[in-house]
């Protein structure tokens, strides 16, 4: 590998730090029940917040209880989404031919 080639490299190795370090830090918003339920999760996968309608959990808990587990899915697999267009944009950088 030539030194071109590792200034490349640690250039790419650099963005896919920061763009890493931009997708933890963002919140995505998953929802269910039509925003009955909706919760926020960080990129990090953290939890950020949970909000139920008052009104549904008066009629039937069970029910707000799936709508949590469906609303925090839809937000992983939002971040899971957004992850994969960012470092997938990484993949043809290198250009090493190898």
């Amino acid at each position: 590998m030539n030194q071109q080639q590792m200034m490349r490299l640690r250039k790419l190795q650099k963005q896919m730090e920061e763009a890493q370090a931009k997708l933890e830090a963002t919140v995505f918003k998953g929802t269910a029940g039509g925003g009955v339920v909706s919760v926020e999760v960080k990129g990090s996968h953290e939890v950020v917040s949970v909000t139920i309608d008052p009104e549904a959990a008066k009629d039937d808990i069970e029910m707000v209880q799936d709508m949590v587990v469906i609303a925090l899915n839809d937000a992983i697999k939002k971040i899971e989404e957004e992850s994969s267009k960012i470092m997938g944009g990484f993949g043809g950088g290198l250009g090493f031919g190898f």
